[in-house]
């Protein structure tokens, strides 16, 4: 566009990130504005920031343009389940399945996934409201102990169905029981304390999983299939259950497909992003020292006439862009390392 010849293009490494060069005939280029050269010098940023943007834009348009063949906002649909993962088991998780909700949290999306399992990592332990008939009934006579983090455990170790609940009645004083996990879940009323639990003149109580410290008991619903009683620190199934917010409209497609998509449009977005950064910054090496030199020549011509002070201002410039470059390098080696 600006009738500058170039001679080549290349490949180099920088201290320790690699980039791309063209080789511009040097004539040419001194012949041009500084306006002119600043379009030239700007190109790389320029193309780069406009990937990413595009990428931007596919990824949020990317419901709209996969609906023929993916609808999205039913639930987070399973793809992956790590082997270890407490999710695993015959009440459990399986491929394929959409979860809708974590404990009483509407999950719609991967994103919802993420920001229920948040919540209940943040927040204390939810109870059931439990009749005090069924109280009564379900409880049996159980040693009591308290574990090293002042928790409370009242079931055998070695029972895999029931779990230690804590309730308070009305005399404020605090009890244990050990009951079926879930048959005191299922048709039960999500609540905080026994005020939430009154109807029908029905005396109930909340008893709440008396839990060791970051430890929950999360209720994941897939339907058809029964709830999943999950029992452990919420990361944890965070971390290895892999899901999609798409889910096939037809059993041929493919329900990786998607999350390829969305995985390769972020990592463009992050590359190409980081690279309009990079190249941005007035470093020595750098489109940004050829950027910087023609900006300064465009702007401060009438203010600063000698050319050596320009050159030093410049400089100056270089230097300070390097040393925080070179200072966010060796922070993020440092902090690789560190892990």
């Amino acid at each position: 566009r600006e009738q500058v010849r170039f001679n080549g293009f290349g490949i180099f490494i920088f201290i320790v990130y690699p980039g791309a060069f063209v080789d511009l005939f040097t004539t040419h280029l001194q012949l041009i504005s500084p306006v002119q050269q600043l379009r030239i010098f700007c190109a790389g940023v320029w193309h780069n920031f406009v990937l990413g943007v595009a990428s931007f834009i596919g990824l949020f348009l990317l419901p709209a343009i996969l609906f023929p063949f993916y609808y999205t906002g039913a639930g987070a649909l399973v793809t992956e389940i790590a082997e270890d993962s407490p999710a695993n088991g015959p009440r459990g998780l399986f491929v394929g399945d959409i979860v809708t909700h974590l404990q009483d949290c509407p999950v719609y999306s991967v994103e919802d996934w993420n920001s229920c399992l948040g919540d209940l990592s943040d927040k204390s332990q939810v109870g059931y409201c439990v009749s005090a008939a069924t109280l009564q009934q379900l409880s049996f006579p159980a040693r009591v102990y308290r574990r090293l983090d002042g928790t409370v455990e009242c079931c055998s170790n070695n029972s895999l169905t029931d779990i230690c609940f804590s309730y308070s009645n009305n005399l404020d004083n605090h009890l244990h029981a050990c009951l079926p996990a879930r048959k005191v879940i299922e048709a039960s009323k999500v609540c905080r304390a026994n005020r939430d639990c009154q109807k029908d003149f029905v005396p109930s109580f909340c008893v709440t999983p008396s839990l060791e410290n970051q430890t929950r008991l999360i209720r994941v619903k897939h339907p058809p299939h029964i709830d999943m009683l999950y029992v452990g620190h919420p990361l944890h199934l965070q971390y290895t259950v892999s899901l999609s917010s798409f889910v096939p409209r037809q059993n041929f497609l493919s329900s990786d497909l998607p999350v390829v998509i969305e995985t390769f449009c972020k990592y463009l977005i992050s590359l190409s992003g980081a690279l309009a950064v990079i190249n941005a910054v007035p470093c020595f090496a750098l489109d940004g020292q050829w950027i910087l030199n023609s900006f300064l020549e465009a702007t401060l011509s009438s203010l600063i006439v000698e050319k050596q002070s320009r050159e030093l201002v410049g400089f100056l410039i270089l230097l300070a862009g390097s040393a925080l470059l070179a200072a966010n390098v060796a922070l993020g080696l440092w902090m690789v390392t560190a892990r």
